[in-house]
């Protein structure tokens, strides 16, 4: 079994959701004009993005020889009840999307002091040439949203929706 990279996924506890941080204003840059960026975002998804206890994703079997682990308070919550359901996007769609977020994400370990290093701690490798799958995509993807939801990022040109 080989792992992709992604044993990694920010166990950030006390970091602060985009309701909560001071950087409002850079946030609103990447979700769109608003007076409110909390707007973009149901009761449900708020209450997710507060969780703080250990919410571990692991995809691995007997047929799968990659593994991805991730491991961020309410990610699992949020894929179970607010992420789009399996089957709703293409693998090739996944695939591409994913290329470009981690890309964005590695660039952004490899620059410590321009982005956290709290959030950003291991890079990913994501190799385009290799099929890991729809599971593995699915759920890759969808950590991608959630983390660009939760603390305010944006990793491609595109505004992270569900």
């Amino acid at each position: 079994m080989c792992l992709i990279g992604l044993c990694w996924f920010t166990a950030c506890t006390g970091s602060k959701t985009v309701a909560d941080s001071a950087k409002k204003e850079k946030a609103e840059d990447y979700f769109g004009e608003s007076d409110k960026v909390e707007d973009y975002f149901s009761e449900e998804e708020k209450m997710v993005f507060q969780r703080t206890e250990n919410d571990t994703v692991s995809i691995s079997g007997d047929e799968t020889e990659y593994e991805i682990i991730i491991i961020d308070p309410g990610f699992n919550v949020w894929l179970r009840s607010i992420a789009r359901p399996e089957g709703y996007y293409s693998q090739s769609f996944l695939e591409i999307r994913n290329q470009i977020y981690v890309i964005n994400w590695n660039n952004r370990v490899l620059q410590p002091q321009q982005f956290s290093p709290r959030l950003y701690e291991l890079q990913i490798n994501y190799d385009p040439t290799i099929d890991y799958g729809y599971e593995l995509n699915y759920k890759l993807y969808n950590y991608f949203i959630y983390f660009q939801r939760k603390y305010g990022q944006r990793l491609g040109p595109f505004v992270p929706r569900i």
